[in-house]
């Protein structure tokens, strides 16, 4: 069976349908951030989550990051944010993110990175936004 689940980015719309849905392996849509490094920035990433239509999760969707540079990324509830820069000043950021009623409407979050001055310049792919949750007929 196919994953009626799927993670959007390009400034998805709370309970629409819009947005380009993230890559699901090829990289060909990816969630991605230019950080400079030596600035130690911060960027956050507008997305949603849905089903297609037709589904609903039975419960909660929980989002969580893997992967080796996991640690530069955190993930937040949306709060009616007006733009990333509220989001980062306003939200509340941790490694895990649990969110409710998510059917076949976008549900927002929002995805920071942070770069730090040790790093050295580099492209990290290492990095997995995962979406899971039980998927029923609605």
């Amino acid at each position: 069976m196919a994953n009626q689940l799927h993670i959007y980015i390009n400034n998805p719309t709370a309970g629409g349908t819009d947005g380009t849905e993230a890559s699901t392996g090829a990289g060909t849509s990816p969630i991605a951030v230019t950080l400079d490094a030596a600035k130690n920035e911060e960027a956050a990433v507008k997305c949603a989550v849905r089903c297609d239509e037709g589904f609903k999760i039975d419960g909660d969707v929980s989002i969580a990051i893997s992967g080796e540079s996991a640690d530069k990324w955190k993930v937040a509830a949306d709060d009616s944010y007006e733009d990333s820069a509220a989001a980062l000043a306003s939200a509340t950021w941790g490694d895990t993110l649990s969110l409710s009623d998510v059917a076949a409407a976008n549900v927002i979050f929002w995805a920071k990175a942070s770069s730090s001055s040790t790093e050295t310049p580099q492209k990290d792919a290492s990095v997995t936004i995962n979406a899971t949750g039980k998927v029923v007929v609605a």
